[in-house]
């Protein structure tokens, strides 16, 4: 009997014919109940999107509105080889030819043709500012002409195996983007250097930087973002080893020097720097 009463009482509170009541509510009170979420989630979503209209009213489609970046921007290598080691054996062509084509690609967009096509040749030495006129914004901004052939020795056009086949490899550098970044003050260009780490500097030997100084010129800042600069091309520095000592590990350190970046610190000591190991294998 006390199961089959519990059973009952189970029936019951699913739907009593009585009452009517499903669930202990009557169709009325389940409408209710309804209509009250439906009416409280419409808000929320309608609270929700206007949150989000308003916030979207804020952002610029072209700049960053708050832009939270290191003060001293990074450095990157091409070729970068694996964990930023570059090996190779110079009599082994299967050793080095992936270098050779990842500069190949890295540089192609920067063709003497495709940069004089699409880019416009700035006065160099002076920052290219394209201000806004009040609420006509000049968009989208013209870009500097960054040619391969600047890279000369290190361009791939008088040597297109960049120097790897006769034991002096070319590294370029290049700057990462920054919007609205003034790399100098008094118009003196920031530049690169590069040297041996720790017990290496008797292996580095002379080093050869292209263009001239090692320096990123003026004209190619600011940078104004990649949807206002569209064909916007980074300015490179390409490095050249004339005499590394071969068959040796050789921990090189390339960093940024400008009067206005500051160096490292200890939150982010690599901070405008990069390390990468070089290592020229020779039969000879």
């Amino acid at each position: 009997m006390a199961k089959d009463d519990k059973k009952n009482a189970w029936k019951e509170f699913f739907w009593n014919p009585r009452t009517r009541e499903f669930c202990g509510r009557t169709a009325s009170s389940w409408g209710l109940i309804l209509l009250f979420y439906l009416a409280f989630y419409i808000f929320l979503a309608g609270l929700f999107a206007l949150t989000m209209y308003v916030m979207l009213q804020t952002l610029d489609d072209h700049r960053p509105t708050y832009q939270d970046r290191l003060s001293t921007p990074g450095m990157m290598i091409r070729p970068k080889g694996d964990q930023l080691e570059i090996a190779y054996t110079m009599e082994y062509t299967e050793t080095w030819e992936r270098y050779v084509q990842a500069l190949n690609n890295f540089l192609s967009p920067y063709n003497d043709t495709v940069q004089a096509q699409k880019n416009y040749e700035c006065k160099p030495d002076h920052y290219f500012i394209q201000e806004d006129s009040g609420s006509l914004k000049n968009f989208p901004k013209r870009s500097c002409q960054f040619k391969r052939s600047i890279l000369e020795d290190c361009a791939g056009l008088t040597d297109r195996y960049y120097g790897y086949s006769d034991g002096k490899p070319c590294i370029i550098i290049k700057l990462n983007r920054v919007i609205g970044l003034l790399p100098a003050e008094d118009g003196q260009p920031p530049y690169v250097t590069c040297g041996a780490k720790a017990d290496d500097s008797d292996k580095l030997g002379e080093l050869v930087y292209f263009p001239p100084n090692g320096t990123f010129n003026l004209m190619y800042y600011p940078y104004y973002g990649k949807k206002a600069q569209v064909n916007y091309s980074q300015p490179l520095v390409a490095i050249k080893f004339i005499n590394i000592t071969m068959n040796e590990d050789v921990n090189v350190e390339c960093k940024i020097n400008a009067n206005n970046i500051p160096e490292g610190s200890e939150r982010d000591k690599f901070a405008g720097r990069i390390s990468f190991k070089l290592r020229i294998n020779s039969r000879d």
